[in-house]
């Protein structure tokens, strides 16, 4: 089978020919019909993703497939079953063995592109969201990066949930993006003065901050007393540095929030929000965005229309054979 793998440390990744993995006790076998991308792989072909794996190992942390084999022990999911899975690494490739309890059963009618590009961004921000910030109807919500994969959905939930949504995203069309998933109110990222907008709409009593850098300042600025500040990522390359003195002043508390963390403390957290979010699913309340599906030969140029910021929502790679 064909894998998109990281073969050598400080190397870039190659589709290579590997022989299709057979499951060890407590695994099932799926054949893959696509896998979501993230920013984290990004770092993870640098070497500098918190949980890297050592080389060599296929990219892809998600995925959706179909089961096509049950190692010993198993007996559920059942061969045949629709299912995805959060997986860390192995999505990338024609077929993969996972532990058998990190399947999720996808409802009958969801497209695999659609289900490989649902459980990290979504899950992301509705646990961070509802769990971690406890947002209220009628709270104002800022989302950074609100045109990206997991930005996107967070002006959706948030909108779901309630709260008025401000989103932030670089330029014209991926502002008309996170519109269309109900933002209430749009801020170019290359304004001048983010800071003064924001305070001209009341100020902010959420923020969901996926870019850090000087983004995560303004927001910050613009908090109202008792805000609570999402710390999701740094796709702006820049770590904020945060003053106390100045989370005292105005009660505000910075959430750190790693959605894969929950996997190894309360996996029953997880459990929880993903059926709440195939729940929302199934009543049509949740619309994925794809803005891009390419072939696995393409897994390089699918990396680079993360990197270079071009694509909107989520990009998947789709396996060769794949239903959709």
């Amino acid at each position: 089978m064909k894998a998109y793998q990281m073969t050598q440390a400080g190397q870039p990744p190659a589709v290579c020919d590997i022989p299709v993995p057979e499951p060890a006790a407590g695994q099932v076998q799926i054949r893959i019909g696509a896998c979501g991308l993230n920013f984290a792989d990004l770092l993870m072909a640098k070497g500098t993703y918190q949980e890297t794996p050592p080389v060599p190992f296929t990219l892809g942390l998600e995925l959706a497939g179909t089961v096509t084999a049950l190692g010993a022990g198993v007996s559920a999911p059942a061969v045949g079953t629709r299912v995805s899975v959060f997986a860390g690494q192995g999505g990338l490739a024609e077929y993969g063995v996972f532990d058998a309890r990190m399947c999720t059963v996808l409802p009958d009618d969801m497209p695999f592109t659609e289900a490989a590009a649902f459980q990290v961004a979504y899950g992301t921000s509705h646990l961070a969201l509802e769990h971690r910030a406890h947002l209220q109807p009628g709270e104002t919500l800022v989302v950074t990066g609100a045109a990206g994969g997991v930005g996107l959905t967070a002006v959706e939930i948030g909108k779901l949930m309630g709260a008025t949504v401000i989103a932030i995203a670089r330029g014209a069309s991926k502002l008309e993006v996170a519109r269309q998933a109900g933002a209430d109110h749009l801020i170019d990222a290359e304004s001048d003065d983010i800071l003064g907008q924001l305070k001209a709409l009341g100020g902010v009593d959420v923020v969901y901050d996926a870019v850090g850098g000087d983004l995560f300042k303004a927001c910050f600025r613009a908090c109202k007393p008792e805000a609570r500040m999402l710390v999701i990522g740094f796709a702006g390359g820049g770590v904020p540095e945060i003053k106390a003195n100045h989370l005292l002043v105005k009660n505000i508390s910075v959430i750190g929030h790693y959605w894969g963390g929950y996997l190894k403390f309360a996996p029953q957290i997880l459990t929880g929000s993903q059926a709440t979010l195939l729940d929302w699913y199934r009543e049509g309340k949740l619309k994925p965005h794809v803005s891009h599906a390419l072939p696995l030969e393409q897994s390089g140029d699918a990396m680079e229309l993360i990197r270079t910021r071009k694509s909107t929502g989520k990009v998947v790679v789709k396996m060769p054979g794949s239903e959709a």
